[in-house]
């Protein structure tokens, strides 16, 4: 799906530091819990509690956020429409990773259970 340079650029510069406050709003406000949205956002990124803390305190934009980041092997695995895109059809890399985040938090919000969150794929 075609998104516009400037609606890239726009995601790009803005920080995690600004959004962290309403993924945890969305997430607390439905029963969950901010160890849990780390857990969320480490599974997607490999950050732990203490890098994530840091990323917000230096205010890092979304493009330096995920410059860093080990994106998930399992993360082509989150499917679904947010924000109007549908995620597996967001042509722009870095967009489309930020969309997988909002995502992640949204599944968070409505209570899934975490193994389908964390895309925990079966073995035989």
């Amino acid at each position: 799906m075609k998104t516009t340079p400037e609606h890239d650029e726009r995601i790009a510069q803005m920080t995690f530091a600004s959004v962290f406050p309403h993924y945890l709003a969305k997430v607390e406000k439905k029963g969950r819990t901010k160890e849990e949205l780390h857990q969320v956002i480490g599974w997607l990124t490999g950050y732990d509690e203490k890098k994530l803390q840091k990323l917000i305190e230096e205010k890092v934009t979304f493009r330096q956020f995920f410059q860093n980041a080990t994106l998930n092997a399992n993360a082509n695995l989150i499917t679904g429409v947010i924000c109007g895109y549908r995620v597996e059809e967001i042509e722009n890399p870095l967009t489309q990773k930020v969309r997988y985040l909002d995502k992640l938090v949204d599944e968070l919000a409505k209570e899934r259970r975490m193994e389908k969150i964390l895309r925990a794929v079966k073995s035989d």
